[in-house]
Order: C-alpha cells, then structure tokens, then sequence
C-alpha cells in the first residue's frame, strides 16, 4: 500500500499533470470536514469484490457528492441509476492485466461521454442577479446535474445515515432476537424443546424428500408479456407434512447455461393430498419481462421458530 501511494506521488510530480492533481497526505476526519463537501464526484474503483464496505462513499453521498464506483461493496446495493454512475467491470475469467484495461478504458469512457459533459453541458441559464448582488451577467447551472444532486441527497442521504441502519439492526434483528428468546425460555423452554425435536425429525426426514415432478400451464408457446403460468410442483414428502415445508418457484432471466438471473421468489400452496406421502402445489406467476424466461422449484424447511428458512442448511431443488 505505502509503495502504491509512493508510486501515485512520483506520477503527481510530472510537470504534466502536477497542475491537476492534488495529493492530500494524513486524511483524518478533520480534512474530511473539508474535502467531503467541496467535491462533486466522488471516485472509487477497487478490484470488486474486495470492496471493504464504501463508507467514503456514503458520505459522499450525504453531502451531494455523486459517486462514480465499481459495483461493489454499498455501490452494488444501492446505484439507481440516478444517484452517480457504476464503472463497468470485467468478468472473472480475465487476466489481471486485461481486467485493468477493460476497466480503465470503462472509466475513462464514462468520464468523456457522461460525467462531464452533463457537468459542463445540457445547461441553462438564469439571472445571476437572484444568486447575489456580487454577480453579474448570466449563470450556467448543469440542470441534470442538480437533479442527480437532489436526488442523491433524498433518496441515498437518509438510506446510509446512522439512524437508518440502526432502526435495521433494532427493528431486523435486536427486537426480534429479544422476542425469539422470551419465547424459548417460556414455559419451561416448551418452544424451544419443540424446535429440536422438529428439527431432529426433518433432517431425518429430509433425505427422502423428493420434488417428483414440475409443469406449468396457462400460455402457449409463445408466451407474452402479461401471461399468467400457472406452475405445479408435485413433491414426495414421505413422513413430513405440507405444514412442514415452503415449495417455491423462482423465475426470472434463463442464460445460455441454464442459470437464472434477476430472480423472482413466490411461494406455492398446498393444493392436494395425493397419498402415500405425495402433495401437490400450485400457484401463478406473472411473466412481467420480455426475452428468454425460466423457473424452478425448491423446498426448504419451514417452522415459526426458525430465524430464517437456510437456518437448517437444508434445501431440496428440482
């Protein structure tokens, strides 16, 4: 790291460039006071995924900076496409050198085409005369730059503020943990007595349980936007009941390789008892997308105590 920025300040020291360049040594929170509110785009591009977390970023972004990052880290989660720009980066099966050009050329590409020229174009003028009596003559303001600006500042200020993430940490996870764990003890531990014995009988269970069969009806086969398909799932619980398990269908985008990106989850309803162990689900799903689709069905284990449905690390697939 230190022969990194050794290397950054000998490259700042070119008469070439030195004139652009500011090089700011022992960053604290006292210089940030200061840098943070005087910047108007705030760049990031580490090696994803080895983001930390971003956190430069998200102040950044409570003082009206727009971010330019790779989507990694906080960036991933919360690019809207009207809050800053997302660099572009390479897939995994490239080299470390070819991965830096890809990238840089990416970087470079958005500085040119978007960043500034919405920062110096796509202007109108006002009235210097409503900013001040110091100014004359007309003032330039960048229109959709101020809008990305209000908008970051609605929209992305209060979602990475300290009082957004502790009301998660209360209300996702202190408060629910402090109820889970007064019903455990309640009653002599009655609750959580139960869960170990349910949990002992799925996982026994759990090997036998088989998704049988899996077919769709209510389209043709050209399906179109707005058509409802119906899915059926037909399941082999053996000793374990409908109660005892959540049957969904995940559908969204098919690759070539059969793998499913932007992924919608719904939940399927036990819909009859065939016997012998065997149930059927249904429910509907709407093709909301144009373009290749498909789905699949899965079946995890579902209890009320369980935190969450992978608590059990249990999963059946078609």
């Amino acid at each position: 790291g230190k022969k990194m920025i050794q290397d950054l300040v000998k490259f700042t020291d070119d008469p070439a460039v030195r004139h652009r360049i500011v090089f700011l040594p022992n960053y604290d929170i006292a210089m940030a006071r200061t840098l943070f509110p005087g910047c108007d785009v705030w760049l990031n591009n580490p090696l994803r995924p080895l983001e930390a977390c971003g956190t430069s970023g998200m102040k950044a972004a409570i003082n009206g900076s727009l971010n330019l990052s790779v989507l990694d880290g906080w960036w991933d989660e919360m690019y809207d496409g009207e809050n800053g720009w997302a660099i572009p980066t390479a897939n995994n099966d490239a080299s470390p050198t070819e991965r830096d050009d890809i990238e840089a050329a990416a970087l470079y590409e958005l500085l040119e085409t978007q960043v500034a020229p919405r920062f110096y174009g796509s202007t109108v003028s006002a009235d210097a005369g409503a900013a001040g009596p110091s100014q004359s003559g007309p003032e330039t303001i960048p229109t959709h730059w101020v809008s990305m600006i209000k908008h970051t500042l609605a929209h992305l200020g209060p979602a990475v503020s300290a009082d957004r993430m502790l009301q998660d940490y209360v209300n996702t996870l202190y408060r629910p943990a402090a109820e889970s764990g007064r019903r455990a003890v309640a009653g002599s531990f009655k609750e959580a007595k139960e869960l170990a014995a349910w949990t002992t009988k799925v996982r026994n269970a759990w090997p036998q349980l088989i998704v049988e069969h899996v077919d769709s009806i209510g389209v043709s086969e050209e399906p179109q936007i707005g058509d409802i398909l119906q899915v059926n799932a037909y399941i082999a619980l053996h000793t374990l009941t409908p109660d005892d398990v959540s049957v969904e269908v995940a559908y969204g985008r098919a690759e070539e390789s059969d793998e499913l990106e932007d992924i919608t989850v719904a939940e399927l309803s036990s819909f009859e008892d065939l016997g012998n162990g065997r149930h059927l689900f249904t429910g509907s799903i709407l093709i909301n997308r144009s373009g290749s689709f498909g789905y699949t069905v899965r079946v995890f284990p579902k209890h009320p105590s369980l935190a969450s449905k992978a608590e059990l690390g249990l999963i059946a697939n078609a």
